[in-house]
């Protein structure tokens, strides 16, 4: 696979596929990181909760790929170190941003902090 590389230096991300899980191999090329990174990772942030399926095998969902390049961008891209990583995800709520990136944000929740923005601007 010969991929051209971006100004940054770093091999583009292709768009994450309409699947349930992904296969620790489908995780690292969709995310340009190698799988023995992705497997630290795991360690290193317990955010990261992939499922152990069959003959103990690793399996990524949807949220949790895009988890994987919020990793990869805050590392790579922004030069976080991996402590500096683990605490800006922790500021920002993993959860928030699984559930803003995953489709899963419901419109009532949305109405509630668009809300509550608004009230902090008026005061």
């Amino acid at each position: 696979m010969n991929q051209h590389k971006d100004d940054s230096g770093l091999t583009p991300i292709p768009p994450i596929p309409a699947k349930r899980y992904f296969t620790i191999g489908e995780v690292s090329e969709l995310c340009g990181v190698k799988t023995h990174v992705l497997r630290y990772w795991e360690q290193e942030f317990t955010q990261l909760k992939r499922v152990k399926r069959r003959g103990n095998r690793r399996y990524y969902q949807h949220h949790e790929v895009l988890l994987v390049r919020r990793i990869r961008e805050l590392l790579y891209e922004r030069g976080y170190t991996i402590s500096g990583a683990r605490n800006q995800l922790g500021a920002i709520g993993a959860e928030s941003y699984e559930l803003a990136h995953s489709g899963k944000m419901n419109f009532t929740f949305l109405r509630h902090e668009i809300k509550s923005v608004i009230d902090l601007l008026s005061k």
